[in-house]
């Protein structure tokens, strides 16, 4: 009898197969920089069914992960602190903003479930390639595959593709998260009882004349909201300058029709 190709073989594992496959991949990669504790054994690492004990200290609850800066004068720590879940909603720049903050800053990173994310938009705002992982179509597995790299990186964003995830599914996440000091960000779908809200939509465009020139900046309206701290709005700029992409405050906010942004938890 011929063996089987080892096409054959990947197909048919079963979903926990592979799940144990990215446990022992997961093992083998070093711990963060920031921490001198070891990488977790995968006969250690728990089922996603299975909530970790939350035994995140003070000083791990206070630890940040940086943002743009516009996006830190909405935050009350500066940045997205270790340990929440928060959700991103509105314009993609938002969120590959935060995902070049991280990575630009020596941080790992990993994006599961956007297949249309745009890197070249996320060098160009200064992330590091080589310290993001990829997980472009993980089906039905995409929260355990969130919980497991929660274990090895910084910062985990999660596409959720309009899927709506149930209350004992995310605590057993989310108690991961905070034990291991670690960031996870939800967007396009629904995950109740998030630490912070982050919205956005695009309220203009600089370096347009009257029917001539060409856009050299967008503007966003951008309002965050959380558990502990009251709605908080700002208008931003995020502007080409030299072949990159930086942000800033826009100092004076003008009247562009829109009603307030609001964001409610």
């Amino acid at each position: 009898m011929s063996e089987l190709s080892p096409a054959y073989v990947s197909d048919a594992l079963t979903k926990a197969e592979k799940l144990e496959q990215l446990r022992r991949k997961m093992a083998a990669i070093p711990a963060r920089a920031d921490s001198a504790e070891p990488a977790m054994p995968a006969a250690m690492l728990r089922s996603v069914d299975e909530p970790t004990p939350i035994a995140a200290t003070a000083q791990t609850a206070l630890r940040t992960l940086p943002v743009p800066p516009p996006i830190a004068e909405l935050l009350p720590w500066g940045g997205l602190a270790r340990g929440t879940v928060a959700s991103v909603a509105g314009t993609t720049s938002v969120l590959i903003g935060l995902l070049a903050s991280v990575t630009a800053a020596g941080s790992h990173a990993a994006v599961i479930g956007m297949p249309d994310l745009s890197l070249l938009a996320a060098v160009e705002q200064g992330a590091d390639l080589s310290r993001i992982a990829i997980v472009p179509e993980p089906k039905d597995t995409a929260v355990e595959i969130a919980a497991i790299l929660l274990d090895g990186v910084d910062l985990v964003i999660l596409g959720l593709a309009g899927a709506s995830v149930t209350p004992s599914r995310a605590r057993a996440v989310v108690a991961r998260a905070r034990s291991k000091g670690a960031v996870l960000l939800v967007t396009d779908g629904l995950w109740d009882g998030v630490d912070l809200r982050i919205e956005s939509r695009v309220a203009g465009y600089s370096g347009l004349g009257e029917g001539h020139g060409r856009v050299t900046g967008v503007h966003l309206d951008v309002a965050a909201a959380g558990k502990g701290f009251q709605r908080r709005t700002l208008r931003m700029e995020i502007r080409s300058d030299a072949g990159s992409v930086a942000w800033r405050t826009v100092p004076e906010i003008q009247s562009t029709g829109h009603t307030p942004l609001r964001v409610a938890l």
